[in-house]
């Protein structure tokens, strides 16, 4: 046979559907697993969906001799070990100059020291990453691969056919930059999704507890949204959900669903760098906090019985709620949490990328992110918009257009969460995106007291608002002589 163009190593659900995205593209793929009945099973799957051009081996000699030079091989493997693993396999039957891509979703330091080392071999190295899931894998992802520019250049011409094509703004991929960027720009994309699930779940959640809607009211609902200024890949997926029956009972699927939810890591990794940077980012720290407090299931089964005579919503039990006015505060709301928590993303790749001198372009970012990601939304446009206008934009809440719409919804906002606190309803992501705001806009906060405390207990110094210089007062002597 005729060498192939690319190689592809790692046939979980998503290397297969790449692969087969690949190919479909008109790019021949050699592909390769250490399972070998994945191996089969993926070029199956090729025979089935389009006779298309994928061919299996076995072991990975034969796997990268069947590449032509100089060889490229995707890696879609579990983040860490298996990497290194993987890499150790395949570099033995590596020539200088052959590049190998982790498209999984790697730490980013991993990815730098990998390049550093494959740089030794003579190798080329890029962490990209991959958004879409299954779906988005198989029929066009968002592509963010950083790195090696050299190596970016080797395959550019099939991403730029893989990746999702929106119609007004071309392929969603882009080289990212230098070192782990890619891997860094993907970890904050998983952010803002923790983020973007967490805010619609408090939507659902006020929607179904205070307003009573039904699973067929809430599908009409966010289907009404998904036409607006909410359209997204979340937002229509959400209505899907309360749209599908029990298949093993009565009612809705949705309800049967444990209230557990799991994690894989990206969202902990968002709010570590969030800290190590000193970057605000209580939204995706509170979807973060919301997924553990979910997973004490037993306990929270516990404290409901020890609070149940609370009498959180008695009183407003018995006022009438208007449900058109509070789907219409609610879809205010989540809509101006949503501008928060993409805020704090975007200031987050601003400050690595200023730490690590990666020149990442924002608005190319929200760009990438319009088509095939998770969290692809129509107002990503308006992000990019807010950053084509200006590239220094310290905060996407201080654009003028995302400014006025803030400000138009923010009564609904406010509305929202005095509610949900009245009826014992945590919206933890909402209410901690409104305190993120009133902080923001805030000419003057109590931090004034806590620096004069750290002063007093510590001698930290301070500052001073009406004339330069560091000074420190020897507050707890004055105390001591004004109690004699």
């Amino acid at each position: 046979m005729a060498l192939t163009r690319i190689g592809l190593a790692g046939l979980a659900v998503m290397g297969q559907n790449l692969a087969l995205n690949i190919a479909e593209k008109g790019f021949p793929i050699s592909v390769y697993n250490r399972t070998t009945s994945k191996v089969d099973e993926t070029v199956e799957r090729a025979k089935v969906e389009g006779n298309l051009p994928v061919y299996g081996f076995h072991d990975p000699a034969s796997f990268v001799n069947s590449i032509q030079k100089p060889r490229v091989i995707i890696m879609l493997v579990k983040a860490g070990a298996p990497v290194d693993q993987t890499i150790a396999t395949l570099s033995a039957h590596l020539e200088k100059g052959d590049c190998i891509i982790d498209g999984g979703n790697e730490w980013y330091e991993n990815t730098e020291r990998r390049e550093k080392a494959m740089a030794e071999l003579g190798l080329l190295y890029l962490g990209m990453g991959v958004s879409g899931g299954e779906e988005g894998a198989r029929n066009g992802p968002s592509l963010m691969p950083g790195g090696s520019y050299e190596a970016f250049r080797y395959i550019e011409d099939i991403l730029l056919k893989v990746a999702a094509q929106v119609p007004d703004s071309g392929p969603c991929v882009t080289y990212i930059g230098k070192g782990g960027s890619g891997n860094f720009v993907k970890m904050i994309h998983n952010g803002i999704e923790y983020g973007d699930m967490q805010l619609i779940a408090e939507a659902y959640d006020v929607l179904k507890s205070v307003g009573k809607l039904t699973n067929d009211e809430l599908q009409h609902v966010f289907s009404e949204w998904n036409k607006g200024e909410l359209l997204s890949f979340l937002i229509e997926i959400t209505a899907d959900i309360f749209g599908v029956k029990d298949d093993k009972g009565d009612g809705h699927l949705v309800d049967k669903v444990l209230d557990k939810t799991g994690m894989k890591g990206t969202g902990k990794w968002t709010v570590q760098q969030a800290a190590e940077l000193s970057v605000a980012a209580p939204t995706i720290a509170a979807s973060l906090d919301s997924r553990f407090l979910s997973g004490l299931k037993e306990e929270r089964v516990e404290a409901a019985k020890v609070f149940q005579s609370g009498g959180f919503s008695d009183v407003l039990e018995s006022k009438p709620v208007d449900k058109a006015k509070l789907i219409d505060d609610v879809r205010q709301a989540l809509y101006a949490s949503k501008i928060c928590s993409y805020a704090q993303g975007m200031n987050l790749i601003r400050a690595k990328s200023t730490e690590k001198g990666w020149d990442l372009k924002l608005g190319e970012l929200a760009r990438i992110w319009k088509g095939g990601c998770i969290i692809r939304a129509i107002f990503l446009d308006r992000i990019k918009k807010a950053y084509d206008r200006n590239a220094e934009l310290s905060n996407l809440l201080v654009d003028p257009e995302f400014a006025k719409e803030i400000l138009d919804r923010q009564s609904a906002w406010r509305r929202v969460v005095c509610l949900a606190i009245n009826h014992g309803i945590s919206t933890p992501g909402m209410s901690t995106s409104l305190a993120y705001f009133d902080t923001y806009r805030r000419e003057r906060v109590s931090a004034n007291l806590v620096q004069a405390q750290r002063d007093y207990f510590g001698a930290h110094t301070y500052e001073r608002v009406d004339m330069p210089g560091s000074f420190h007062t020897e507050w707890f002597k004055i105390a001591k002589q004004s109690k004699i």
